[in-house]
């Protein structure tokens, strides 16, 4: 697929300002990046749940989007996008006349890693030609930052406080990327806002333009909940990368590529310093926190490393 910066962005912009997202907010560039891989004359039908994007975007009689846009429940945007996909098709069936659609949900992770996983679930056994975006900002961000099951180890949560009893979060993250990938639907990938979003451009156009069933997991730093500085919004992605801590990588009908494989892979010591959430673990008597998690990075890079040799 060729991929010219210039070119690109001149589409129109389907994510329009005046959106209360908050400044370095990963999910901008995400939503963005997503609806500006359409053609501009195709038409989509974006179903959101309830999260930082929808609270944010579609203040009635406001919106911040150009598309057919519906509000879902929390637990629901998949059902929902499921649903209004299988009517455009019983249309289509009956010989009426429709533009050229594609249906996309948009949710965080606490409403696709958790309490959405279920309807996600569903669609994607269905196989219903629709793309699932979760941007992932690695908690419930939106009602206070409590703990979702995409939350990393050790971070400290309005749910997850750091004490004298725990360091944080004590689970690790949940790979629901390859979960997803159990599901035999013919498009999944990893990626996020990077250097001039090629990566994640390219992905967001195939996820759109595959036939049938698509997922797309994608990082999305939250300052807020982070505790960085606004403007360091694509370094954190860079560290994420170049640590391994977010990989990424595609599964084309089953088979799974690398995109990027770090020259030098860097120690999460760099990423986990530039967020306070993390700043416990760098505190005398701690180490054993980094070691572990260095271990669970590792761990989770070899699996894709041979994933990635085996097609």
């Amino acid at each position: 697929m060729a991929y010219n910066l210039k070119e690109w962005v001149k589409r129109p912009e389907r994510f329009t300002g005046g959106h209360r997202l908050c400044a370095g907010c990963g999910a901008t560039p995400v939503v963005r990046t997503l609806l500006r891989a359409l053609k501009p004359e195709d038409h989509a039908v974006v179903s959101a749940a309830t999260s930082c994007i929808e609270v944010s975007s579609f203040l009635y009689p406001y919106t911040a989007w150009e598309d057919s846009f519906i509000h879902s429940a929390f637990e629901n945007v998949a059902a929902t996008i499921s649903g209004a996909q299988a009517a455009y098709e019983a249309k289509k069936r009956k010989g009426e006349k429709v533009p050229e659609t594609k249906f996309i949900a948009v949710a965080g992770d606490g409403g696709t890693y958790d309490i959405g996983l279920q309807a996600l679930s569903g669609a994607m056994e269905r196989g219903h030609d629709m793309v699932y975006v979760c941007y992932d900002n690695g908690a419930y961000m939106n009602t206070g930052i409590q703990r979702s099951s995409s939350t990393p180890s050790y971070a400290e949560t309005s749910t997850t406080p750091v004490g004298s009893v725990k360091p944080g979060k004590t689970q690790p993250k949940k790979d629901l990327t390859l979960i997803i990938m159990g599901h035999n639907i013919p498009y999944v990938a990893q990626t996020l806002p990077l250097k001039n979003f090629k990566d994640m451009s390219e992905k967001c156009e195939k996820a759109l333009y595959t036939k049938g069933a698509a997922f797309l997991n994608i990082l999305a730093p939250c300052p807020r909940g982070w505790r960085y500085e606004t403007h360091r919004l694509m370094e954190m992605c860079e560290l994420a990368v170049e640590t391994c801590i977010w990989p990424l990588f595609e599964i084309v009908d089953g088979n799974l590529s690398l995109s990027y494989v770090p020259k030098e892979k860097k120690p999460v010591e760099v990423y986990l310093k530039e967020q306070g959430r993390f700043r416990h673990m760098f505190e005398k008597g701690n180490e054993h926190l980094i070691t572990e998690y260095q271990e669970q990075v590792d761990k989770q890079w070899t699996l894709l490393q041979n994933l990635n040799e085996m097609k």
